[in-house]
């Protein structure tokens, strides 16, 4: 994996997590907002898209054909609060995205990339 992209609204937050990554040799890209994310994807190559729930506002198939179009086959995580439903989980779900509960760490994205890889 050469790139992440992590899309939070949490400062701390993106930063501790690219942290991890770059710890695990993986490089990093930060972004505040989905809007900021797409210029991001715009200039940058990445393997991976990790974006906090919370700042989508689309719905889940719009932002999916959004993160295809400008990074085409690239695996996005989205993390989700604790207590987020299971209904919003598996709409989540079924429209591609894989999901993690929050907090995330690196190893957890990495894992997660890895079990959908196999498969």
């Amino acid at each position: 994996m050469d790139r992440v992209l992590v899309i939070d609204r949490d400062r701390a937050t993106r930063e501790e997590l690219g942290l991890q990554c770059l710890g695990r040799d993986v490089g990093v890209a930060l972004a505040e907002n989905v809007c900021d994310g797409v210029r991001v994807l715009l200039s940058l190559p990445v393997s991976l898209i990790v974006v906090e729930a919370a700042t989508l506002r689309l719905t889940p198939r719009e932002h999916a054909v959004l993160f295809e179009r400008v990074a085409p086959g690239v695996t996005v995580i989205v993390t989700v609060q604790p207590e987020t439903s299971l209904e919003v989980r598996v709409g989540l779900e079924l429209t591609g995205f894989r999901v993690l509960t929050r907090p995330v760490s690196a190893e957890d994205l990495l894992d997660k990339v890895a079990a959908g890889a196999e498969g």
